[in-house]
């Protein structure tokens, strides 16, 4: 596949949706999504290489958790796949990015501005 034709393919995933990663114990909620990998080479390299995803495909910032702590992740779309847990995320950010929807996903807050 062209670099082109990535840029333009749907993601897999959409904003609000709770995902969990296929290989490690961590879930998340998507908070923005890049169409192709769009982090620096040093974060790259320091993916195992036999791990290493290829850049040419979504990548998701996740507001992620595992069972001791909340943080941000950069995760490929190759390794994610849908929580259909129904259990809330507990990460702090997402009830200031999100309100909860049906189950499963969040909505985005409208912020309105004076």
């Amino acid at each position: 596949m062209d670099k082109s034709s990535s840029l333009t393919r749907n993601a897999k995933f959409a904003v609000g949706q709770v995902v969990k990663h296929r290989l490690y114990p961590f879930r998340g909620v998507v908070f923005d999504v890049d169409a192709c990998f769009s982090n620096s080479e040093e974060w790259y390299q320091s993916i195992p290489e036999d791990r290493r995803p290829d850049r040419d495909q979504p990548f998701y910032h996740l507001f992620a958790e595992n069972t001791e702590t909340e943080y941000i992740a950069y995760v490929s779309e190759q390794n994610l796949v849908p929580d259909t847990s129904g259990e809330p995320v507990r990460h702090p950010r997402v009830l200031e990015a999100f309100e909860p929807a049906e189950t499963g996903r969040y909505r985005a807050r409208i912020h309105v501005t004076h």
